[in-house]
């Protein structure tokens, strides 16, 4: 099942949840501000992101919000805080975060791996 990770406030999770609205496509939303993600969902999210960027520190960048008002907060950390600040505020992940099983991962709008997903 695609589990679609984000606030109902952010306007790009908002075209997620359309995107596979429009497509009949089942999944699961998870509010950020509510649940979140847990630690080991986190890291099954980093370990996909690796594999595509080419390190763990690159995949970590990728899930920064760089736009974020409290992105100073998270800037200037070394990299292995980095992790541990996205866990414990989430308002600093990019949105949304798609997951499709725990070998499949998207962040921000990423349609033409959603479309691959529809097969699968």
């Amino acid at each position: 099942m695609i589990q679609i990770f984000g606030t109902n406030k952010n306007f790009d999770t908002k075209k997620a949840q359309m995107w596979f609205k429009e497509r009949r496509i089942d999944f699961q939303f998870v509010d950020l501000k509510e649940k979140g993600l847990s630690a080991g969902e986190l890291e099954s999210v980093i370990t996909v992101l690796k594999r595509e960027e080419g390190s763990r520190d690159a995949a970590i960048e990728k899930l920064i919000d760089k736009n974020n008002k409290d992105y100073s907060s998270i800037a200037y950390l070394d990299n292995g805080e980095k992790a541990q600040k996205l866990l414990d505020n989430q308002s600093l992940l990019k949105q949304p975060i798609c997951r499709n099983g725990k070998d499949k991962a998207t962040v921000g709008l990423n349609t033409s791996v959603w479309e691959s997903w529809k097969n699968s």
